[in-house]
C-alpha cells in the first residue's frame, strides 16, 4: 500500500503593494498588478480593486465602450451597482454580491457603467476585476458572457471562523459557478479574529492572495490591506491567518500558468507584436462589432 506524502505549506515568495490610480472615466482603483516592474504573475494579468469609495449623486463614473481580446476576466461586486453591455448583445446588471464572467477571446467591445439609479442617487462602490491570460490555442475562442447572481455562489466553512465564497474552481468541497477557459480558482475568504484558513492548491499552479480588509500573517510575514501575496511553488497548501482584531478579507487566486510569450498593449493580450497589430487592425475595421442601444420593452 502506497503512503501519500503529507501536505506541505507553501512559503511566501514576495508581497506586492497595490497602487492607487484612476481608471475608465475616472473611478478609483487600487492595483497591485501590473506594476512598473511586474508585468504578470502568470497567468494573472491585472488585479483591480474598484474603490472602495463613496459617490455623491451624479458623480459615479465607469468605463465606456472599449475593446478586449486575448484574455478572460471576472468582475465581482461587493457594494454598488454596475451595468454591462457588449457587442454580442449581452446585457447584465451587477449588484452587491454578484459577479460576471467574460471571455474576450477573439475580440469584443463592452462597457461597464454605473446603473442609472446608482448614477442618480450615488452610494458606496467596492469590487474587483481580475484578468487572466489565455493560451495561444484559446485566444481565438468565441467571446462569451455569464451573469452570476450572488445567490448562486456557494459558501463553504473550511475551518472555525472562516467563510469562503467560491466563484470559480473546485475547493473546500464545493465548485464555483464560473467555468473558465484557463483553469483557475477564485475564492473570497473572510476570517474572524484568530481564525486560519488552509487551501489546497495543485502542485505547479500559481498561488496568490490579495488582502483587502484587516491584517494577518502568512508564515512570519505580516500582511495587511492592499498587499498582494505571491506564494512559492514548494508545497500544495497555502495558509493565511488573521492576527488582528477585525475580520480579515482576502481573495485567494490560483491558476495553472500559461508559460508562453505574452505581449500586452492596453486591452489586447497576445503572443507577439504582430498579433497585437492585427488586433488593432481588426478593431479599427469594426470586426469586434458595436454595442447596440437597449430597446425599451
Amino acid at each position: 500500500m502506497s503512503v501519500q506524502p503529507a501536505a506541505a505549506t507553501r512559503s511566501l515568495a514576495r508581497v506586492i503593494p497595490a497602487v492607487a490610480t484612476l481608471e475608465g472615466g475616472g473611478f478609483l482603483v487600487h492595483r497591485p498588478l501590473p506594476t512598473r516592474t511586474v508585468d504578470q504573475i502568470d497567468p494573472f494579468l491585472l488585479i483591480d480593486e474598484m474603490g472602495p469609495m463613496d459617490h455623491a449623486p451624479g458623480e459615479a463614473q465607469g468605463a465606456p465602450d472599449h475593446p478586449h481580446k486575448g484574455f478572460e476576466l471576472i468582475t465581482y461586486l461587493i457594494a454598488g451597482e454596475m451595468e454591462h453591455l457588449d457587442s454580442h448583445g449581452n446585457h447584465g446588471i451587477l449588484r452587491a454580491g454578484d459577479a460576471q464572467y467574460m471571455l474576450g477571446g477573439a475580440g469584443l467591445v463592452h462597457s461597464e457603467m454605473p446603473t442609472d439609479a446608482f448614477q442618480r442617487e450615488g452610494g458606496h462602490r467596492h469590487g474587483f476585476q481580475i484578468w487572466v491570460n489565455l493560451s495561444r490555442a484559446d485566444k481565438m475562442l468565441a467571446p462569451r458572457y455569464k451573469d452570476v447572481p450572488a445567490g448562486t455562489i456557494p459558501i463553504a466553512h473550511p475551518s472555525d471562523g472562516v467563510t469562503a465564497r467560491v466563484l470559480a474552481g473546485e475547493t473546500f468541497g464545493v465548485t464555483g459557478p464560473i467555468h473558465t477557459a484557463t483553469p483557475w480558482s477564485y475564492v473570497h475568504v473572510t476570517l474572524a479574529p484568530g481564525a486560519r484558513v488552509a487551501q489546497p492548491v495543485p502542485r505547479g499552479w500559481t498561488a496568490t492572495a490579495y488582502i483587502f480588509g484587516g491584517a494577518g500573517r502568512i508564515g512570519a510575514r505580516e500582511v495587511r490591506r492592499g498587499d498582494y501575496a505571491i506564494f512559492g511553488d514548494d508545497g500544495d497548501t497555502i495558509e493565511l491567518a488573521n492576527t488582528g482584531t477585525e475580520p480579515l478579507d482576502a481573495l485567494l487566486l490560483a491558476a495553472t500558468p500559461i508559460g508562453e510569450p505574452m505581449v500586452r498593449y492596453g486591452p489586447f493580450v497576445m503572443n507577439s507584436i504582430d498579433e497585437i497589430e492585427r488586433a488593432f487592425a481588426d478593431f479599427r475595421a469594426g470586426r469586434f462589432g458595436d454595442i447596440k442601444p437597449l430597446v425599451a420593452e
